[in-house]
């Protein structure tokens, strides 16, 4: 695989972005949530760029100590190869920087590539919200990570 480039999420990376989301989740944000999302100063939203191409997203919203990851996907035929997990580990190594010592995040139950994946980097289960999900209805599983302050 050539080099991975964790970058900034910029507006001009939206048609792509909006491509993987539609791909990746059955109730995806729309062009306009994440053209919002991107002008509000406590976001962070970063892309992985393989060749020129934007191999996937992440992003979060940040209140003081406490970010809750909002959104994360990967090109599904460039899923396993480590994208996801860069992407995080920029992700909060900023947030870190920045003060954020607490990462949630929920994920369907039956996704066991990324609960596994969250588990790896320091993720918890915190409990279930029952029905949270739609198109199909499913329960989500809780998750959140703490570093020592």
């Amino acid at each position: 695989m050539s080099e991975l480039i964790i970058r900034r999420m910029k507006e001009e990376d939206l048609a792509q972005v909006c491509a993987i989301e539609e791909e990746t989740f059955s109730m995806p944000w729309s062009r306009s949530s994440f053209q919002e999302t991107l002008s509000y100063y406590h976001t962070l939203f970063l892309t992985a760029e393989l060749e020129g191409e934007i191999a996937g997203y992440c992003g979060c919203y940040q209140s003081l100590e406490e970010a809750e990851i909002t959104n994360i996907a990967v090109k599904r035929q460039l899923r396993g190869h480590g994208i996801g997990r860069r992407l995080l580990e920029e992700l909060m190594r900023i947030g870190k920087e920045q003060g954020a010592f607490a990462y949630t995040l929920e994920v369907r139950v039956s996704n066991q590539a990324a609960i596994h994946l969250y588990e790896s980097l320091g993720f918890v289960s915190f409990g279930i919200r029952k029905n949270f999900y739609e198109k199909p209805k499913e329960d989500a599983m809780i998750m959140w990570r703490h570093w020592e302050v």
